[in-house]
């Protein structure tokens, strides 16, 4: 009786490439993008010298009101991002279109906050006066940071189910404290106009 060498051996997988491990690079990218875009962000907002004023748009009474509503309106969109999320990841009962209703909000968040950093950086740049302001600058160069993260880690394949979530949480989490050290606090100083 002879043996064939090459013949295929019962209960042993066939011989091919070992899966890879992801590598650090996976992570380290995104984080490395994410460091650079916030700390780019800072550094153009504290040596750029204060312009006072960005834009207006006609009907708003000043550009505080201007990016305010801006700034409720993307917070809005970011409402309607973690609902979504909720309902992506089976915590929420939603519709077949709920994915479509995520990447769209998020989008339009996005969009609408673009002007808003805008104004914040050339108008008046990087400021530490007080705690609130401080807070607002610091977590304006993060928020930027975390979504250009988050938008690199979505194109990553076999990621864990929890990397997501987290990073998300954190840019929600980011726009939500922007708000209230803003938004809320232009409305209450100078009430809800126009």
């Amino acid at each position: 009786m002879t043996v064939d060498p090459n013949a295929a051996t019962q209960g042993f997988p066939p011989p091919g490439p070992v899966p890879r491990r992801p590598g650090a690079a996976r992570y380290l990218v995104p984080a490395l993008v994410a460091s650079a875009v916030a700390v780019g962000l800072g550094a153009y907002g504290n040596l750029h010298d204060p312009e006072g004023t960005a834009f207006n748009l006609a009907g708003f009474s000043s550009t505080g009101a201007v990016k305010s509503w801006l700034a409720t309106v993307a917070t809005g969109f970011a409402v309607v991002q973690l609902v979504s999320a909720l309902m992506l990841y089976g915590r929420l009962p939603g519709p077949s279109w709920s994915g479509a209703l995520h990447r769209w909000s998020g989008r339009i968040a996005f969009l609408v906050a673009v002007p808003v950093a805008v104004h914040c950086l050339y108008a008046l740049g990087y400021q530490t006066y007080e705690p609130r302001v401080l807070w607002h600058s610091l977590l304006g160069c993060f928020f930027f940071g975390a979504f250009s993260a988050k938008m690199l880690l979505l194109r990553s394949e076999r990621l864990p189910g929890w990397v997501l979530p987290i990073v998300g949480g954190l840019v929600f989490s980011a726009l939500t404290v922007i708000w209230l050290t803003s938004a809320l606090w232009f409305f209450r100083t100078f009430g809800v106009t126009t």
